[in-house]
């Protein structure tokens, strides 16, 4: 078997590991939560090497019953070199913070916080390395983030009192690494290109994992579709304050 052929043999095994990874979990636990995630940029491609974009996103959780979070976002990137890339970018996050309650230790009530909008502050340079073989594409990226949350005063009820309270949320700093392997697939004479993804979130340790797949269909050079279904696995509680997800994820992007 040629080099070739064992690349695109393991881009294969990936693909199938990633769903026997995903398909127990479509199985879903009565903890678990369902959103959507829907997103709309546009890209423009300034010359050989540079590039920028925006976009914006919409994302719902509560078993698409309630908003998440609405962002808006800008980016850059540069060509170093034929199959490595480097990016920056920034985005405002305005999240619907989840309600908090807190219990004494005869487990009566103690505390409620209510759930509140809030917004936040994300910072991320990339560099990814990729390789096609034929038609598969291979790539990683290495992504440092770092999110900013300013402090916010909202409402919290005190049930030992029995009375309403202002009580400040502190601001926090957080620095992630997300790490990203993906696999395309060029299928000959068809405008849906499958693909599959792992992403790990790392904060000292591992905090999340993503695992991806979806397809890209495009009409022509300017207008380009994905459509992917995510399962998200966070290992402790995180500023997202997230649970074990079921994502369905729909985006357009206008390239010009």
């Amino acid at each position: 078997m040629g080099r070739s052929q064992r690349i695109i043999t393991a881009s294969a095994c990936l693909l199938i590991a990633l769903s026997a990874a995903i398909c127990p979990t479509t199985a879903r636990a009565d903890s678990d939560d369902m959103g959507l995630c829907l997103t709309a940029g546009a890209s423009h491609k300034l010359n050989k090497r540079w590039s920028v974009g925006g976009e914006v996103e919409f994302r719902s959780r509560n078993d698409f019953k309630t908003a998440d979070r609405i962002s808006v976002g800008v980016n850059a990137g540069y060509k170093l070199m034929k199959g490595l890339k480097a990016s920056a970018g920034y985005s405002l996050l305005v999240d619907n913070n989840m309600e908090h309650i807190t219990f004494n230790d005869d487990y009566s009530y103690n505390n409620w916080r209510p759930s509140y909008w809030g917004v936040r502050h994300r910072f991320n340079v990339s560099l990814t390395g990729s390789i096609d073989i034929q038609r598969v594409s291979i790539s990683l990226r290495e992504r440092w983030q770092y999110t900013y949350r300013p402090h916010k005063m909202t409402d919290n009820f005190d049930f030992d009192e029995a009375l309403w309270e202002t009580v400040e949320v502190r601001g926090k700093g957080k620095n992630v690494l997300r790490s990203k392997l993906q696999v395309d697939w060029n299928i000959p004479h068809c405008k849906f290109d499958p693909f599959a993804s792992v992403e790990f979130y790392n904060a000292w340790e591992l905090e999340k994992t993503k695992l991806t797949v979806g397809v890209d269909y495009n009409i022509n050079k300017t207008h380009y579709f994905e459509a992917f279904y995510r399962y998200q696995k966070p290992n402790e509680d995180d500023d997202d304050n997230e649970i074990n997800s079921h994502i369905i994820g729909l985006s357009y992007t206008f390239k010009f």
